[in-house]
C-alpha cells in the first residue's frame, strides 16, 4: 500500500477487501473512541490503512446531511468534495429540470456533460432521472472517487468518468452542459466570479455553446454578473438559500426564479417586468418574513403584492399588512405588540405574557438573539417571537407568534 503521500494508492486500497471489512467496522465509531480503535486495529491491519479507514468513515458521517444515511455510507468522500458537493434534495431538482419535459420547465435532456464533477453528487443525481452523464474533472484522486461512487450506487452504466481539463472536452454529442465552478481557495470562499475554478466568464461562454445548460453558482453572485439572456434562479432547502443555477434555454429566459424545498413551491418573473420595490407603510397585524431565495432573487416585491402588503423600512425584507392573506413564499406572523428598542420594556412585557419560549429574529439590528434572550430571561409556560428590526427608520421590536391558516 502506498504511503501518506500516495492518496491514490491509499483510497485503491480501501476498495479492497480488506479496505471494505475496515470500513464497515469503523462506520459507527465515535470521536473520542478512535484513537483506541485504531490502536486496536493496527495490530492486524496497516497503520496507513487503518488511518485512511478511519478518516473515511469521518467523511461518511459528515456527509450524511448531505447525502442522506443510505448513500452516505456507501459513498467514498474527499474533505474538498463533502464540502463542495450538493446536496441531494437541490441536486435532484436541478436533474428533474434538465429531465422532464412536462415538469418545471423541464427540458427534456437525455444526456449532460457535467464539467467539474467533483465526487460525483450532481452526476448521481443525473443518472437517477435518467440521464446519461459525461462527469469531468482533472484531479486524479477526484475521479477516482467519483468512479467509486457511481459503482457503488449501481449507476455506472450512466455515468462515464473522465479525468480531463474541462477546457479540453467536446460537449457538442451531450444534450446540455452542468458546469459546477470551484468556489473555495486556500483562504476560504471566493465571492469573486472570475475567481471561480474555471472563471464565470469561460463556463457562460461554453453554455451558450450548448442546446441547454446550467451553472451552479454562489447564491450571493452580484446580480448585474448575470448574462441577459440567462435565466437566474436562487434554491433554498428548509428555509436556509443553498445556491443559484443560471439557465440557458429554459422557456423562461431572463427571469428571476425562486424555488423552495422541499416543496417546489417556485415563483418567477421576467426581469423586464419585475415589480418595482413595494412602498413603506405603518406596521399591521402580520408580518410577512420572505424566504432567503426569494430575497436573493430580488422577488420581495412579488410577496407583497401577492399579500396585499407594504414594507416596515425601505432597507429590510420584512413585510407587513392588516388582512391574513398567506403565500408559501414567506412564514407570515401575527403582530401582537411594537416596542421602541428598548430591553426592559421587552422584559415586562414578556413577563407579564408569561413568556418562557422566545424565539428571535432579527433583521436590520447589531443586536444578537442570545444576548437578547439572555438579558431578559424569558419564563413561563408561553412562547411568543420578537423581530429585532428598523420601522420607518427606528429600531423597533415587534412582538408576536407564527399565524396558523
Amino acid at each position: 500500500m502506498g504511503g501518506v503521500n500516495d492518496p491514490l494508492a491509499s483510497f485503491a486500497a480501501l476498495r479492497t477487501d480488506e479496505g471494505r471489512a475496515l470500513l464497515e467496522s469503523v462506520r459507527d465509531v465515535e470521536p473520542s473512541r478512535e484513537l483506541a480503535v485504531a490502536t486496536q486495529l493496527r495490530r492486524e491491519h496497516p497503520a496507513d490503512l487503518v488511518s485512511a479507514a478511519l478518516a473515511q468513515g469521518r467523511l461518511r458521517q459528515r456527509a450524511v446531511a448531505k447525502f442522506g444515511a443510505a448513500d452516505a455510507a456507501r459513498m467514498f468522500f474527499t474533505p474538498h468534495g463533502v464540502e463542495q458537493s450538493t446536496r441531494t434534495s437541490v441536486a435532484t431538482h436541478r436533474a428533474r429540470r434538465f429531465r422532464d419535459p412536462a415538469g418545471l420547465g423541464g427540458l427534456g435532456v437525455r444526456s449532460v456533460a457535467d464539467l467539474c464533477c467533483g465526487i460525483g453528487g450532481d452526476a448521481i443525481a443525473l443518472a437517477r432521472a435518467g440521464i446519461s452523464v459525461l462527469a469531468v474533472d482533472r484531479d486524479p484522486l477526484t475521479c477516482a472517487v467519483a468512479r467509486a461512487n457511481a459503482e457503488a450506487l449501481g449507476l455506472a452504466d450512466l455515468i462515464e468518468v473522465r479525468e480531463a481539463d474541462v477546457a479540453d472536452v467536446d460537449t457538442s454529442p451531450y444534450d446540455a452542459v452542468f458546469v459546477d465552478p470551484a468556489r473555495r481557495g486556500g483562504r476560504g470562499r471566493i465571492f469573486d466570479p472570475e475567481a471561480y475554478s474555471p472563471p464565470l466568464s469561460w463556463a457562460v461562454e461554453a453554455a451558450r455553446k450548448a442546446p441547454r445548460a446550467a451553472l451552479k453558482i454562489a447564491p450571493g453572485v452580484p446580480h448585474d454578473a448575470v448574462p441577459e439572456e440567462a435565466e437566474a434562479e436562487w434554491i433554498s432547502d428548509g428555509g436556509d438559500v443553498k445556491e443559484a443555477v443560471l439557465w440557458f434555454g429554459t422557456d423562461t429566459p431572463a427571469a428571476h426564479r425562486a424555488t423552495l424545498l422541499p416543496g417546489g413551491d417556485t415563483l418567477v418573473s421576467p426581469r423586464a417586468t419585475m415589480l418595482p420595490d413595494p412602498g413603506v407603510r405603518p406596521v399591521g397585524r402580520f408580518l410577512h418574513e420572505p424566504d432567503g431565495a426569494v430575497i436573493r432573487a430580488h422577488l420581495v416585491a412579488e410577496v407583497a403584492a401577492r399579500v396585499e402588503g407594504g414594507l416596515i423600512d425601505e432597507t429590510i425584507a420584512y413585510v407587513t399588512s392588516d388582512t391574513a392573506v398567506t403565500t408559501p413564499y414567506a412564514t407570515t406572523y401575527e403582530i401582537t405588540d411594537q416596542l421602541p428598542f428598548n430591553v426592559k420594556k421587552l422584559k415586562a412585557l414578556l413577563r407579564e405574557r408569561g413568556v418562557g419560549v422566545l424565539t428571535v429574529k432579527k433583521r436590520g439590528s447589531a443586536v444578537e438573539p442570545e444576548e437578547l434572550r439572555r438579558k431578559v430571561k424569558p419564563q413561563g409556560p408561553g412562547a411568543a417571537t420578537v423581530f429585532l428590526t428598523r420601522v420607518a427608520g427606528s429600531p423597533t421590536m415587534l412582538v408576536g407568534h407564527p399565524h396558523r391558516s
